[in-house]
Parts: structure tokens; C-alpha cells; sequence
């Protein structure tokens, strides 16, 4: 899979920098690039925001401790600093720079890495 460059993108700057810093210089060491008019975000996801996905209380407070369990795992601090309510996703392209596979974040979900992994070799070949 060397094959393959990843980079990030990001909605916003100047709210959270340092937090920005420290996930850049701990966790995701590739580059990263500023959205400008959130254009990558809303041409590929189609200005997604947050939404609830039950109204029950239990399910809410169930799901909002397993992914502050994830978060603890991973050693990622979650904070309300920003805009906070877009969601993005991961999104792959093939060698000519086409859009050839989204995947949408589930705020609290766990990203599928069999299917991100199936799709990078189907693009590799």
C-alpha cells in the first residue's frame, strides 16, 4: 500500500490550534490542508451535520460511553472547542486524482477498516 499518499483536511483554524497541534504531532503525522470554504466537505458529503439517531436516553448515554471509551483507547482527547456539528468522512482516489470510494463518518462509530482496506486494493489493481 506504499502506493498511497494520505493527507488530511481540516474546516477550521484559529479555535483550537493547539488541540489541532497535538493530534497532528501525535497522531496523524501527514499533512494537512485547510478546506477553504468547506468545498471538499460539502461536494463529497453534501453538508452532513450531527443528528441524532435515537431519542432514547439509554441508547444516547450507551453510545456517547463507547466512543469516550474509543477516544480514551486511542488517547485522543475529545473537547467542545469549535464548530463541531459537520461531519466528514475518508474519502479515496484513484492515481489520476478521481473520487473513486466515500466513506461517511457516524459520529461514535468505529470506521470500518476491512472495507477501507478491500477498497484501496480494488483501487491498486
Amino acid at each position: 500500500m506504499e502506493q498511497f499518499k494520505l493527507f488530511g483536511t481540516v474546516k477550521e483554524v484559529g479555535v483550537d490550534d493547539e488541540g489541532l497541534a497535538e493530534f497532528h504531532n501525535e497522531h496523524f503525522d501527514f499533512p494537512l490542508f485547510k478546506d477553504d470554504g468547506l468545498v471538499l466537505y460539502n461536494d463529497f458529503f453534501g453538508k452532513r451535520s450531527i443528528k441524532l439517531t435515537t431519542y432514547n436516553p439509554m441508547k444516547l448515554y450507551r453510545g456517547y460511553k463507547d466512543m469516550n471509551k474509543r477516544l480514551k483507547e486511542k488517547k485522543l482527547d475529545g473537547n467542545l472547542k469549535g464548530e463541531g456539528m459537520i461531519q466528514g468522512g475518508l474519502i479515496l482516489f484513484d492515481k489520476n486524482g478521481d473520487a473513486k470510494y466515500a466513506y461517511e463518518e457516524e459520529i461514535g462509530s468505529p470506521i470500518n477498516i476491512d472495507d477501507v482496506v478491500a477498497a484501496l486494493k480494488d483501487l491498486s489493481d
